[in-house]
């Protein structure tokens, strides 16, 4: 495919070359496989479940790494909130009325940002989006406490002061998009110091954004390129698989993620389950370290080697393989995950998953993965995964993994779009806990559903989590 010196100049500008926009485009042509799901994860067959002496156990064991070790809380942050006001926008611009925008009128005063867009007019859908429409979720007021509404960024300070800190220090870092970075900046500026001394800690914060080189280029319904009405090449990001990268830029021992618009107004049992999970994954690193040293040293056995790998780390082998296969398999990333019990239609979320040589493994993987006569292997899982994650990304002589060596590829989701009334194809990256980590090591975890209450649209905000008691 020939593309014009414009067109090469703006590829460049993205930090891309033409190969890599003939592999995208040969992605689009070909499609992403589907992912070879074996069985769900379930209690006792993939996913941990723990009891109360447990997460006292792994608590003292994380409190007692934290001390030392440098943590860091990871919040990927939304651009503009424009799908958790769909249905407000779609009632100012048509008029018909729809069961969120009624429900937000008539629950009006029960929102957070109830005092900020009041006014002596009835035009209350029209105050709220002229006000936070587009603005990310991160700084759009979620909780009423007493006078003082708090927003998520907020939210994530508390927890990181109560579950993420090294030592007296929390270190916590945004993703955020080009344009709300001078209001995350603002903001912050403007609450750390009431947090610091609340909780008594420094704050130590940093943002990036979503790096240019992981844009995809839009094509057309036949794969050809898309053009804006000024013959320029369409870039879109890459859908949150690309913060790989900026995952990947992070210097600590031990990572948090969690989603921005993941936060209630009681964090308790979040902050139990966050501490459990990190002690299972010091606890677990620490197995991991001791046997790559005995490998080493030859101080240890090939069936102790993979009675550890099968039964530990959520990695069954198709035979017994070379004691430096067994050291490849040990020394990658290593992820314990929090999953959720499906309350209704099971979809995507944590499976038994094959890859080409045959070793089946623990994965998250969305129902858009998985072809359509797995589906019925989709309908026995029992869990999803709320995007829960804490990550060990250094290897066992202290130096970090580059994580970008540990992504599928050949994972990736392609979606229709539209552009200026034109109809579209855009794709995205491999996702950041599926196929973006599909190489680490896994470990599944039981976790409630008190820990998981995610804001995908605005009336979510009026469930039992997001109101103050």
């Amino acid at each position: 495919m020939l593309f014009s010196d414009k067109d090469l100049q703006q590829i460049k500008s993205h930090d891309l070359d033409t190969d890599n926009i003939q592999q995208q485009i040969k992605n689009f042509e070909q499609g992403f496989p589907f992912v070879d799901i074996v069985k769900p994860a379930i209690s006792g067959d993939g996913v941990v479940l723990c009891d109360d002496k447990d997460i006292e156990k792994f608590t003292q064991i994380y409190d007692a790494y934290a001390k030392t070790h440098k943590i860091v809380k990871f919040v990927p942050a939304s651009g503009a909130a424009t799908r958790m006001f769909k249905d407000l926008f779609d009632f100012a611009s048509t008029g018909n009325m729809n069961t969120v925008a009624e429900k937000t009128i008539k629950d009006f005063d029960k929102f957070a940002f109830y005092d900020e867009t009041k006014s002596n007019d009835s035009d209350i859908i029209n105050n709220i989006l002229n006000k936070y429409g587009n603005m990310p979720k991160g700084l759009i007021p979620f909780h009423k406490y007493k006078n003082i509404a708090k927003t998520p960024v907020e939210e994530h300070l508390t927890e990181g002061a109560k579950y993420a800190t090294s030592g007296d220090k929390a270190y916590l870092h945004f993703t955020v998009s080009p344009e709300h970075r001078q209001n995350f900046n603002e903001l912050l500026n403007r609450v750390v110091p009431f947090y610091e001394s609340e909780y008594g800690i420094k704050y130590d914060i940093s943002m990036s954004e979503q790096k240019k080189s992981t844009d995809t280029i839009a094509v057309n319904l036949d794969n050809t390129p898309f053009r804006n009405p000024d013959g320029s090449l369409l870039f879109r990001p890459a859908g949150h698989g690309a913060l790989i990268e900026n995952l990947n830029d992070i210097n600590a021992d031990l990572i948090f993620i969690k989603n921005i618009d993941n936060v209630s107004c009681d964090c308790s049992d979040t902050v139990k389950y966050k501490k459990l999970l990190a002690g299972i994954l010091v606890s677990v690193q620490s197995k991991i370290f001791d046997l790559i040293h005995k490998i080493d040293n030859g101080n240890t056995d090939i069936e102790t080697v993979h009675n550890f790998i099968t039964n530990e780390i959520g990695v069954k082998l198709n035979g017994f393989l070379s004691m430096d296969e067994y050291k490849d398999i040990l020394n990658r990333p290593l992820r314990v995950c929090g999953v959720v019990k499906n309350s209704g239609e099971p979809g995507g979320g944590p499976f038994w998953v094959r890859d080409k040589s045959g070793k089946i493994s623990l994965q998250i993987v969305e129902s858009s993965q998985i072809a359509p006569e797995s589906k019925d292997i989709m309908k026995e899982s029992e869990y999803f995964n709320p995007v829960d994650l804490i990550c060990a990304p250094k290897d066992y002589n202290g130096n970090k993994f580059d994580l970008t060596k540990y992504i599928d590829e050949n994972t990736g989701f392609i979606s229709e779009k539209s552009k200026n009334g034109k109809s579209l194809r855009a794709m995205e990256r491999p996702g950041l806990w599926n196929g973006a980590m599909a190489n680490w090591n896994t470990i599944l975890v039981a976790v409630p559903a008190s820990t998981f209450s995610p804001v995908k649209v605005v009336t979510d905000l009026l469930k039992d989590a997001h109101q103050v008691k």
